[in-house]
């Protein structure tokens, strides 16, 4: 009788057990610019919280359109406001929860052995710029930064000079790569990304007004919205989230 209750006991344990501690798990679909900073704050809620917050990383639109598709994502965050409205339209996110979290710059860089400043206005000539290379930048079909680059170039009139020489890549942290492996002489990618890497120099920063503004909002999903999930919300919005944030340099 007694090893029957515990045969029991122990099954329930395991079942109730196990879905206690996947309640706790808190997963995070964040931009690709995002992701030292979110790592290290994820890294400091487990600590602080003996929790599990895992984390995953790509172009923002990318990530949207797979949360549309089931992923089991509990926390958003996207690199510009038209991702999540996407999903806010399709009502897949959690009633209330979106609040705009980080903002950011456009800026050109160069190898850190390549050319220097570069005046970014209506007077200037991309294409005498790359010569014979090639600009990287995201896809502007559908990534964030891609699609402020091309707004910024469009704006300065160099859009049309340039758009056959764009490298495409398929986040901004791809674009970075090919620029610091030297194989585009330039690229526009966040501050954000030209901050975390040694490889590269910031030779140009976008005037603000050619642009829209880069906000990057932050949500619960629909499937996602647990007690758990929002309060690890509470601590990215918060003081110690705020530190990370700002030293690299959002």
């Amino acid at each position: 009788m007694f090893n029957r209750l515990f045969k029991i006991c122990l099954v329930l344990f395991i079942v109730f057990g196990g879905r206690a501690a996947a309640a706790d798990e808190v997963t995070v679909f964040a931009a690709a610019s995002t992701s030292n900073a979110v790592m290290e704050i994820a890294r400091l809620y487990n600590d602080l919280n003996h929790a599990t917050v895992k984390t995953s990383f790509a172009s923002s639109s990318t990530l949207a359109k797979q949360i549309k598709n089931g992923a089991p994502a509990d926390v958003y965050v996207s690199a510009n406001v038209k991702w999540m409205d996407y999903l806010e339209d399709g009502k897949a996110l959690a009633t209330g929860s979106r609040l705009n979290l980080l903002a950011n710059r456009l800026v050109l860089i160069a190898p850190a052995d390549g050319q220097g400043p570069v005046t970014l206005d209506k007077h200037m000539d991309m294409t005498a710029l790359l010569k014979n290379g090639y600009l990287a930048m995201g896809d502007s079909s559908h990534v964030p930064a891609g699609m402020y680059a091309k707004k910024a170039l469009e704006s300065l009139g160099q859009w049309e000079r340039v758009k056959s020489r764009v490298s495409n890549s398929k986040d901004v942290r791809a674009a970075l790569l090919l620029v610091e492996r030297g194989e585009t002489p330039f690229g526009i990618v966040y501050a954000t990304d030209a901050k975390i890497s040694q490889k590269v120099k910031v030779v140009g920063v976008f005037p603000a007004s050619s642009h829209p503004s880069i906000i990057y909002p932050v949500a619960l999903t629909k499937d996602g919205d647990t007690p758990a999930a929002r309060r690890f919300m509470d601590f990215l919005s918060g003081r110690e989230a705020s530190e990370i944030f700002t030293k690299y340099g959002f």
